[in-house]
């Protein structure tokens, strides 16, 4: 059996956690839920729970003015453009970094865990975050593709 190469494998979770955390950030403005309502809320007889008073600055960026998912729906839409990679990024030393990765991974994970369509999201985001750390603590390093140019598999 071959060595499992962490990097490609934690690109691949964070593709599937980044088009995740698309459909979920678009799903959210549909059906708005602030995740963590049930910390310190109240069970009331008619209306069922209620959030904490200290919860009103994340229902309103996530319930009343959907703003968290927006941020979240965008950055996984960068991530995906820099993992798939888009054209732009192809070569780029972005591309090759597995620390601006994690950092990226890091701001997915915390927007996808506020709302409650993110979170699946954010525990796959997680995940990536520790195949990468596990990658460059292996020293594994994503070269370059300059030898690759120019030999397609053109007949």
């Amino acid at each position: 059996m071959g060595n499992l190469v962490w990097h490609e494998y934690a690109r691949l979770v964070t593709i599937t956690a980044s088009a995740y955390a698309v459909w979920a950030g678009f799903f959210a403005l549909f059906y708005r839920k602030f995740f963590w309502d049930f910390v310190g809320g109240t069970l009331r007889d008619p209306g069922g729970l209620q959030p904490a008073p200290s919860a009103a600055i994340f229902i309103f960026l996530i319930v009343k003015l959907p703003i968290i998912p927006i941020i979240s729906a965008i950055l996984a839409l960068v991530i995906l453009a820099v993992e798939f990679p888009l054209y732009i990024f192809k070569d780029s030393a972005l591309h090759r970094s597995f620390a601006l990765k994690i950092v990226m991974l890091v701001f997915q994970t915390f927007f996808n865990i506020l709302f409650y369509q993110g979170t699946n999201a954010a525990l796959w985001s997680m995940i990536a975050i520790i195949c990468y750390t596990r990658a460059i603590a292996l020293g594994e390093t994503k070269a370059e593709a300059k030898d690759n140019r120019g030999k397609g598999g053109r007949a």
